[in-house]
């Protein structure tokens, strides 16, 4: 986080350097302005957190500098701390009356810039804490009613459903333990536990595929998130690796085969993540056990390709057209639990990367899913 920034505005410049020395060192960086009109001029270059104003100034003197910048929506909550010599009170009410947060005399005192400096930077950074909170609220609220039709349809009759079976076995589980420990085995109470933990899991899953979704929809409305990350901390696990993991969670290792190529994409390393799991858990779920599930990439001319093909019932072109439409398709084997969010996820991080997704059915008993992504070339 940046630090904060004061602008201080006195026609004397040796008034700023009163200041600076008594706030130099305190994390604080320090803009000058010699007028109300360079004043202004800082405002639209800079974020200023608060503002030291004189109160004595030609042209146009530290009241009318606070009136206007207090007139202005853009500014009207960076707080004000008037610097004056003035000890009527009539000045002082101008001062308030003009939307003054706090005053200073001269000459200024040290620990008592210090305190109320501080004191007022952290009402300004409450402030835009809430005001950021509402605004993600005002951003949900758009959201939401963008997405309403599908909301309405399979998403909004399949949300409560699982929310309520895995809160429902754990809740379950752990009434039965509470109830019933002292007269069980430890086997028992062993089988138990894992039955509440896996619901745990799987409402820690769903929860936070929701949470993906909402924040993808909210990354498109903003163009400035959409620029990759670096990726801090471990180094990434590869894309093999990862692969690999989705096989171990769904007890599907002897049915992954890949095939893969090297390619940098132009890609945020969580993105991609999410991206192959998706995908791959879908391929395990429509897919009996004991059926291959092959997975290849390479790199042609300026394109990431990644193919994945899964054996089972096809999908209809029908259900092709709907992809990305909250949609949970009637495919066989398993009775499908989710929310039909995970392909609308995977369109949405294509969308973000000018990427592609194409789903064919190269039989009647198999489904490939294959993604394009722009390639970051000679790194």
């Amino acid at each position: 986080m940046s630090n904060p920034i004061i602008l201080v505005v006195d026609d004397e410049p040796r008034n700023f350097d009163v200041v600076e020395a008594l706030l130099g060192h305190q994390g604080y960086e320090l803009q000058y302005a010699s007028s109300g009109v360079e004043a202004f001029e800082n405002l639209a270059l800079f974020p200023i957190s608060l503002i030291l104003l004189d109160v004595m100034m030609p042209d146009m003197d530290g009241i009318e500098v606070c009136a206007r910048l207090k007139g202005n929506a853009d500014w009207v909550m960076i707080p004000v701390i008037m610097v004056t010599a003035l000890t009527s009170k009539y000045d002082l009410v101008r001062c308030l009356d003009a939307g003054a947060d706090d005053f200073i005399s001269k000459p200024v005192n040290g620990l008592e810039l210090k305190a109320r400096v501080k004191s007022l930077l952290r009402i300004k950074a409450q402030y835009d804490q809430l005001h950021e909170f509402a605004q993600l609220q005002e951003n949900t609220v758009i959201l939401l009613r963008h997405n309403l039709e599908a909301l309405q349809g399979n998403l909004a009759a399949s949300f409560p459903h699982e929310l309520n079976t895995p809160l429902n076995g754990i809740i379950g589980g752990l009434s039965i333990l509470l109830d019933e420990h002292n007269t069980m085995s430890c086997e028992e109470q062993q089988t138990f536990l894992e039955l509440t933990y896996n619901s745990a899991l799987r409402l820690q899953r769903t929860t936070q595929k929701f949470l993906t979704y909402t924040s993808l929809e909210l990354s498109l409305q903003n163009p400035q998130s959409l620029k990759p990350r670096p990726h801090d901390g471990p180094k990434p696990i590869t894309m093999a690796d990862i692969m690999q993991t989705i096989a171990f969670q769904e007890k599907r290792q002897a049915d992954l085969q890949t095939e893969l190529g090297e390619a940098q994409g132009l890609i945020d390393y969580d993105d991609f993540t999410t991206l192959i799991t998706e995908i791959l858990e879908n391929a395990f779920k429509f897919s009996p056990p004991g059926s291959p599930v092959q997975v290849t990439s390479e790199a042609i001319a300026d394109q990431f390709i990644l193919r994945v093909t899964n054996q089972g019932r096809s999908m209809t072109e029908a259900e092709i057209q709907r992809v990305g439409a909250f949609q949970q398709f009637n495919r066989q084997f398993y009775e499908q639990q989710g929310l039909g969010l995970g392909l609308k996820i995977v369109t949405n991080i294509l969308k973000k990367y000018d990427g592609e997704i194409k789903i064919t059915t190269p039989s009647t008993d198999s489904t490939m899913v294959e993604i394009r992504l722009p390639l970051c070339l000679g790194q």
